[in-house]
């Protein structure tokens, strides 16, 4: 069973107890925070900024990155120990890492990006619920992949959405939620930070609120629900052939992950930047395999 860890030179540092887990706000309920990719580092950057301080931190485990395949630390855990911020980093939520973060006694969980799913008896462990920060308009889009299946349908807007986690993936209960328009030529790349940002804005602005009970929640029309899936890198393959504006969304939405590709005289290349130009799509910038970039 893996234990919670702590950076080295914060065991030296003094912590009121009831500024673990806490606020310094007017509420004194306590939280695990539950991410690990950057997205989750940046949620959990803010909440730290505006005094919304985790007793616990659950991540995934250090995992080897780099041609040194070293072995490496979350972005959440990283930032977790320089705030000296307990951390845990399980393989599976299996009942001895349950009953681990059980025993801190903790109110209500938030949960960014984190990529496991909860068991019935971890949800059921906080009074006030597990809230999680998803990356579309809930009910649409629910999933692995939120923003990629908005540029992929071609939406004009998306947005962020604070739901209450039940068993059921994405069907939460909506605490809160944020539109924001998509402009015709953005990318994940713009798109994915604008997100972040407006999601761990949202996450900071309704917390004081949900704490305090002020906010009536709404459940989710089940029947307008649509779903996304992990990408695979076979999922990035273009056909010339294929109307433009789908070879552009799927541009769009690959842009910043496995990117987008076609084959030529069997040799798979790599579209670099691509554009739609009066109903054109317009590839500018390759990377043939085995060769450097170039333009087109």
């Amino acid at each position: 069973m893996n234990l919670p860890e702590s950076n080295r030179p914060c065991q030296d540092v003094v912590r009121p107890t009831s500024d673990v887990g806490r606020t310094t706000s007017n509420t004194s309920k306590s939280f695990v925070y539950f991410g690990t990719p950057t997205v989750a580092s940046e949620t959990l950057a803010m909440l730290l900024e505006n005094g919304f301080i985790p007793a616990l931190v659950v991540t995934a485990p250090d995992a080897p990155r780099g041609r040194g395949l070293v072995l490496t630390p979350s972005p959440v855990k990283a930032l977790a120990l320089v705030h000296c911020i307990p951390v845990l980093t399980p393989d599976t939520l299996g009942p001895e890492t349950v009953s681990v973060i059980h025993a801190y006694g903790c109110d209500y969980t938030l949960v960014v990006a984190y990529g496991k799913l909860f068991p019935e008896e971890l949800m059921a462990a906080f009074p006030l619920g597990v809230l999680n920060v998803h990356y579309s308009l809930l009910p649409k889009y629910r999933g692995a992949t939120p923003l990629e299946g908005a540029l992929l349908a071609g939406e004009r807007e998306t947005g962020v959405t604070i739901q209450k986690m039940v068993k059921e993936l994405d069907a939460g209960d909506i605490v809160a939620q944020e539109t924001v328009a998509i402009a015709p030529g953005e990318t994940a790349r713009e798109l994915r930070p604008r997100l972040i940002a407006l999601g761990a804005q949202l996450l900071v602005g309704t917390l004081p609120h949900y704490l305090a009970g002020e906010i009536t929640l709404h459940a989710q029309d089940a029947s307008l629900a649509s779903s996304t899936h992990k990408l695979k890198k076979e999922d990035g393959l273009l056909d010339l052939n294929a109307p433009a504006e789908a070879n552009w969304n799927k541009y769009r939405a690959y842009a910043d992950t496995i990117g987008t590709y076609f084959f030529d005289a069997g040799k798979r290349v790599k579209i670099t930047k691509a554009s739609l130009i009066n109903g054109t799509f317009v590839i500018e910038r390759i990377i043939p395999e085995g060769k450097s970039e170039r333009g087109r």
